[in-house]
């Protein structure tokens, strides 16, 4: 498996350049790893946060707790992703975050980060545009889930993901992990489940993708990508290319 410094170097790199010293000072950055289970929360809302987590492989889920106890997921972050790095700027978090399927997260002291920040601004700046582009990432999620029709803002969201996975070098030909039960989906794009089933039974009629067993498959992406409206623009990834599909 690739080492947790190399992830964080490689995904970084996808949007800001990096010399080798901005290298060098990520490289002596302290990694604690912790093994999630599905569904396991790894920061709860109201926690005061000591450290940053990058998620070393798998994917795990923002999410806002209602006070019913519902979910709102907010975002899905992927391997490479800096989930929380807007707890370096805040003395609460207003959100958790949770592990989807198995994963594995490695845990980074805000103290080495802020110090690494004055040595190398480069890197500092680097992780501060990860936190602009989970930004643009939740306004193009209040766009989809309060503008766009059903089956629209599902094939935006499935589209995101894949696009995101392909960048992240976790696609396989044309199929990543997505393990989001249907239930997530529908708290996801404010969906009722019988929305979600219905959704989705319509895309997969269209043969443009599928969902199975945790794993998101596109048949037709340029299909897909106009179904859900989807312009990768908000993303932000100067090396990314659409798949060609």
């Amino acid at each position: 498996m690739e080492k947790a410094h190399d992830v964080l170097i490689r995904n970084l790199c996808e949007h800001t350049a990096l010399a080798e010293e901005d290298l060098a000072e990520i490289r002596a950055l302290t990694f604690t790893q912790r093994d999630l289970e599905p569904n396991e929360d790894f920061i709860r809302q109201g926690d005061e946060p000591e450290h940053s987590v990058l998620v070393v492989s798998g994917m795990v889920a923002r999410y806002h707790l209602l006070g019913s106890g519902r979910r709102q997921y907010l975002a899905f972050h992927l391997t490479g992703d800096l989930p929380d790095a807007q707890g370096l700027f805040i003395d609460q978090m207003d959100h958790g975050l949770s592990a989807l399927g198995p994963a594995l997260v490695a845990f980074i002291p805000h103290r080495e980060l802020f110090v690494a920040f004055r040595r190398r601004p480069t890197f500092g700046l680097a992780v501060w545009r990860e936190t602009l582009l989970d930004a643009a990432i939740f306004r193009e999620a209040i766009t989809n889930n309060s503008a766009r029709p059903m089956q629209t803002r599902m094939a935006h969201l499935f589209c995101e993901l894949f696009y995101r996975a392909r960048a992240a070098q976790l696609v396989r030909g044309n199929r990543c992990r997505v393990p989001i039960s249907l239930a997530q989906l529908g708290e996801t794009l404010g969906m009722a489940i019988a929305t979600v089933n219905r959704s989705l039974a319509e895309l997969r009629r269209s043969e443009v993708m599928d969902l199975r067993d945790g794993e998101l498959i596109v048949m037709k992406w340029r299909e897909l990508q106009r179904l859900g409206g989807f312009n990768p623009t908000y993303l932000h990834l100067k090396r990314q290319s659409s798949p060609r599909m």
